[in-house]
């Protein structure tokens, strides 16, 4: 497979009134197409700064991205966000949401007919062809996040970004949504980076997960590699004992490594306020 999209020394600053605030450094990430890559970290890790990064929503003050070997310095149409919160327009039907952005993607491209066949298509490979004349108040919370994958898969998107996109969800219409996940990436073999706080989802989902360094001044602290067949079926890999390695791995990451690391941080911080009130 081919490498589709580059993040190379990725550093940014942030200026605040207490001074400049380094949010990431040196991040360094190749992604190939058709892959599924999970970031995961503690809270103010930098996971959503990356992503909005490659989004294009931010510019990174060092380094930088390569999508399909042209750098990365604004939104476009080649990578589209599914957000936690759906951000569906509420006075629009689930058609009509979908509808706006495959208008201003494919105007001029695609026949009227057309378009109507891909709005469709989209809103039935993630089960939403019943509701698609529903306004977002008609519909629940995980029939919302479904509509929002739609409108960002109905782009035809090179990557797909995903920023805890099952994480306001119940349980079981979390496992729903995550099982229509795999079966769309089964038929589409889209590039996916989902940011996720679930240990499970991560190993459930991905090729490899990045783990991130606690910040400030965050970067990739390793890199898992998940080798789990496809079709993942999570009644069997309960007892898989591959997977429990797995996921092993990245708990003992999170908790164990990442937390003597914050321990030293904090000492460090403790004796040099110690050390100036001394001077």
């Amino acid at each position: 497979m081919s490498v589709i999209l580059d993040i190379t020394g990725c550093g940014i600053e942030f200026q605040t009134p207490k001074g400049s605030f380094r949010a990431l450094r040196d991040v360094n990430l190749k992604i190939k197409k058709g892959e599924y890559i999970s970031l995961i970290g503690h809270s103010g890790c930098g996971k959503s700064t990356v992503l909005n990064i490659v989004a294009g929503l931010l510019q990174a003050t060092e380094g930088g991205v390569v999508l399909n070997g042209k750098e990365v310095r604004e939104p476009g149409p080649e990578r589209a966000v599914v957000f936690q919160n759906h951000s569906l327009l509420p006075w629009l039907t689930a058609y009509e949401n979908v509808e706006l952005a495959v208008k201003t993607v494919f105007k001029g491209k695609k026949t009227k007919a057309e378009m109507k066949e891909w709005i469709e298509h989209n809103l039935e490979l993630v089960h939403m062809t019943h509701a698609m004349h529903k306004r977002p108040d008609e519909i629940s919370g995980g029939m919302k996040q479904r509509v929002g994958i739609a409108r960002a898969l109905a782009m035809e998107p090179d990557v797909l970004l995903m920023d805890e996109p099952f994480g306001a969800l119940d349980a079981l219409t979390r496992a729903h949504l995550q099982d229509s996940l795999m079966e769309i990436q089964k038929e589409l073999n889209n590039t996916v980076i989902m940011i996720t706080h679930d240990v499970d989802e991560a190993v459930l989902l991905s090729d490899r997960i990045v783990m991130m360094t606690n910040g400030p001044a965050a970067t990739v602290g390793e890199i898992l590699e998940i080798d789990l067949e496809r079709p993942r079926n999570r009644i069997q890999l309960a007892d898989d004992p591959r997977y429990n390695h797995y996921r092993h791995a990245v708990l003992s990451f999170l908790y164990e490594k990442q937390r003597k690391v914050e321990d030293f941080s904090k000492a460090k911080e403790a004796k040099a306020e110690a050390d100036s009130k001394v001077a």
